[in-house]
């Protein structure tokens, strides 16, 4: 069993920056695949990016170049750096982290961030 805590999110002007945290409670962390989605207001929700437990990294077209996702397995932490943010990365943003043998996923509850001027 696996539970997920969000936090960093809230209100940014466009092009400013927020680091998002997601802190594991309960299990081995580094055996678990670990990614960010978001949910857009009224939109589904969408990978953004993701780690493995190997350190392989994966983003959404639309988050290369301005995001960045990285672990701490120490602190069973994952952390998504956002940059360069637009309107448009508004939306509550969700970690998961996905067990490597089972492939059993657990979910945060999300954080907020919404950009706007």
């Amino acid at each position: 069993q696996v539970q997920l805590l969000e936090s960093g999110g809230g209100l940014v002007q466009p092009g400013g920056s927020l680091r998002l945290s997601c802190v594991a409670f309960g299990s081995t962390f580094q055996n678990y695949h670990l990614n960010w989605f978001r949910q857009p207001p009224g939109k589904e929700r969408e990978l953004v990016a993701g780690i493995s437990s190997g350190g392989d990294l994966n983003y959404a077209a639309s988050a290369k170049g301005r995001f960045t996702i990285s672990r701490d397995n120490a602190k069973k932490t994952v952390y998504l750096q956002m940059n360069g943010l637009k309107p448009e990365d508004t939306a509550t943003y969700i970690c998961s982290a996905s067990q490597v043998l089972t492939g059993r996923t657990y979910w945060g509850q999300g954080t907020q961030v919404i950009v706007s001027s």
